[in-house]
């Protein structure tokens, strides 16, 4: 028995409904951007409440938000009436996600934060809702259906409220001019905060570690200066010290089963002219970039002046953790 059919229908179903709910973005969204962004600038926060699964989605919502630096929090609609509404202050905007709009606990909770200085964003599969009647901004995520075989369990529509909550979260993050140093501040750990925070000056072999020899030195010698340096390549520099060329082993082994000449001849003559560099001051992360989308093993290291100062070995990403 297989149960690839019930898996693929699940899949079809829900990606049915994004593109329903990809249809149904109009100017709204827009607004919930424009207020989410002014909030933010006036060092309001963003206060989500929801109840059962969407909860759950906007537990998640808050995490992206406030991992790409939109200040976010999750109010308990349950805890909300008995003190938690501390939470709120004048200024905040307060994302709601139900996808009747009825939900109880969360209609209950309305009038409560009304008396808050606060603007309201509503994710909802009705539009005409008691919630969306009373928001500030609609979101509709509505679908033609759950995935459920019963149309009952949550599933397509959290799915979708999910995709329209990262949205936000992206557009967000490019209204207000986030960048890579930015993620960096919230990701000082893991891999993804040692790619954006190290650069490659920190994590490049250099001195006896970095195989560098002049255009005009035969194979024969070149060979002995990578074997020095353990090196699987070897950085070749003109007259002035500038970069010119690689030669790599990977070179010499495809040339020497044709040329029976090759270890008296000069570098010049065998090398890679121009190759693929990266400067000292770069991020680790654009070494990562080069390395996934060039299919190279060795980078070399140049400084302002294009002289070579060290090398990048993709072997010593995984031992950095930067892979």
């Amino acid at each position: 028995m297989t149960h690839l059919p019930q898996a693929r229908r699940v899949f079809d179903i829900e990606l049915a409904a994004l593109r329903a709910v990809r249809a149904q973005l109009d100017d709204a969204f827009d607004c919930a951007v424009e207020l989410t962004v002014e909030s933010l600038k006036r060092r309001g926060k963003l206060v989500i409440v929801g109840i059962g699964k969407s909860g759950n989605i906007g537990a998640k919502l808050a995490a992206t938000l406030t991992s790409t630096g939109s200040t976010s929090v999750v109010l308990s609609s349950v805890d909300a009436l008995h003190g938690d509404l501390g939470i709120v202050n004048d200024g905040d905007l307060v994302l709601v996600l139900s996808y009747s709009g009825e939900s109880e606990e969360l209609v209950n909770l309305l009038p409560a934060l009304k008396r808050f200085a606060v603007r309201i964003i509503a994710f909802t599969g009705n539009p005409k809702s008691t919630i969306a009647r009373h928001s500030d901004v609609v979101l509709n995520v509505r679908v033609p259906k759950e995935a459920c075989p019963f149309n009952l369990a949550p599933t397509a529509s959290t799915t979708a409220m999910l995709v329209m909550g990262d949205a936000l979260a992206m557009a967000v993050l490019e209204a207000r001019g986030f960048t890579r140093k930015d993620f960096a501040r919230y990701h000082p750990s893991g891999a993804i905060g040692r790619a954006l925070l190290v650069k490659v000056r920190d994590i490049m072999r250099s001195g006896d570690r970095n195989a560098v020899a002049p255009q005009t030195f035969a194979v024969r010698d070149a060979l002995m200066v990578m074997t020095k340096a353990r090196s699987g390549s070897l950085a070749i520099v003109d007259k002035r010290g500038k970069l010119a060329g690689v030669f790599t082993d990977g070179d010499f082994r495809r040339r020497m089963a044709t040329d029976s000449d090759l270890l008296t001849r000069p570098l010049a003559e065998v090398m890679t002219r121009n190759p693929i560099c990266i400067r000292d001051e770069a991020l680790a992360a654009e070494a990562l970039k080069i390395f996934n989308e060039r299919n190279i093993d060795d980078l070399i290291v140049v400084n302002t002046k294009r002289e070579p100062v060290g090398l990048v070995d993709s072997q010593d990403l995984p031992k950095l953790k930067l892979m």
